[in-house]
């Protein structure tokens, strides 16, 4: 019980710093379109970077995207299907830690917009579906 009583805490505080990172990602996004942008662009090429939904890898899409499946994961946390899953734990734990990491790295350093990564969500969603679709116990 110990364990468990370790991880669920720590996956709540890595979801939250996963949380601040984009939404401070939100606010500071100027420098990341541009550096995702040849030298000299016009401002319809900065437009398209930052608003524009038809392409994954423009950068409000995939942070409007990212707070969908935060609300996701939130909810199978906060209903009790995935809190006292040990699997599910561990992984959003090193996936949520790595990414605030890597996010920061995005923010401070001006990383180009190329990369996404969905995995967290995913595995809550199957979670739902074997808590609710095949009424399994989720721990």
């Amino acid at each position: 019980m110990g364990r468990i009583s370790g991880l669920v805490p720590s996956r709540f505080l890595t979801l939250l710093a996963h949380l601040v990172v984009v939404i401070t990602l939100f606010w500071s996004r100027d420098s990341n379109i541009q550096a995702c942008l040849p030298l000299t662009f016009t401002p319809e090429e900065y437009e398209k970077q930052d608003i524009h939904f038809l392409l994954l890898c423009r950068l409000v899409a995939a942070l409007s995207v990212t707070l969908v499946l935060f609300a996701v994961e939130l909810a199978g946390f906060f209903s009790g299907v995935s809190m006292f899953n040990s699997t599910q734990n561990l992984f959003s734990i090193g996936a949520h830690c790595s990414a605030s990491v890597a996010l920061s790295f995005f923010i401070f350093e001006r990383w180009e917009c190329t990369m996404y990564c969905a995995l967290p969500a995913v595995t809550e969603m199957a979670l739902f579906i074997s808590v609710f679709g095949l009424k399994k116990k989720p721990f």
